[in-house]
């Protein structure tokens, strides 16, 4: 927390909860205060109508992914178009899962980007290293490969990075305090010098994976850390306390 940069919560929850379930969460985030935070949710897409008929106004939705082709003959896509049409501000590109299972390369995610913001789209863009990359010293080296296509589109006003380790998605491992701020100092210094030091100033940069309401507060602290990207404790009752955490 850092900057003036406003704090931002991204739920995402992945390609979990019946229609039942789902409703039943929605209700429960109604009766979250935001406060100063920007909260947003990533439901999966087939139920976004309806979480969307009934979240209250402060919180918004995103999708968690579309394509870079537009409306055609792709099967299976979800285009900027239609996310523009059903009024959904937000859109998840570059997730791990997205990059480990379904083979989104640096090219691909960069002409997603590209072509979400032209339809103007705001996006949440992750990016994070594996652990061996971690633990053999490279994880800047990652990040950067990971940013260099799309440095110069990365408007603070439209653009969110997500700071993902993928080692710690999931598994209840955290990096360490120390870990995240050093890293996303290290990630806002190279947006400094790939882009600009003003657009470095105001980017947000996230922190995910693992992120809990026993961590929370410590991570929501670092002056790097302009929020967090959660996942399965934004299906939980914590999630409150996650945002809380940001809305001071």
């Amino acid at each position: 927390m850092g900057g003036g940069r406003k704090m931002i919560v991204g739920g995402n929850w992945k390609c979990n909860l019946d229609k039942a379930k789902a409703a039943a969460l929605v209700e429960m985030l109604n009766a979250v205060d935001v406060g100063a935070a920007e909260v947003v949710v990533c439901p999966v897409a087939i139920h976004i109508p309806m979480v969307q008929s009934t979240l209250k106004k402060d919180i918004s939705v995103a999708c968690q992914n579309c394509n870079f082709t537009g409306m055609g003959a792709y099967t299976g896509d979800i285009a900027a178009e239609h996310l523009v049409d059903m009024e959904i501000p937000w859109v998840l590109i570059g997730h791990s899962e997205r990059r480990t299972y379904f083979k989104e390369d640096d090219e691909m995610l960069a002409k997603k980007l590209e072509y979400a913001l032209s339809k103007g789209l705001k996006v949440i863009f992750c990016i994070g290293e594996q652990k061996e990359e971690r633990e053999n010293g490279t994880t800047m080296d990652v990040c950067k490969k990971q940013l260099e296509q799309v440095v110069k589109m990365l408007d603070p006003e439209k653009v969110v990075i997500a700071y993902e380790p993928v080692w710690a998605i999931g598994t209840g491992l955290v990096a360490t305090p120390e870990q995240a701020q050093d890293t996303q100092k290290s990630i806002r210094e190279y947006i400094s010098s790939a882009a600009s030091p003003d657009v470095a100033a105001k980017i947000r940069i996230q922190y995910g994976g693992s992120v809990n309401a026993k961590n929370c507060n410590e991570l929501a602290a670092l002056p790097d850390v302009d929020g967090f990207l959660v996942g399965g404790a934004s299906l939980k009752p914590e999630f409150a306390d996650i945002v809380k955490a940001c809305s001071a």
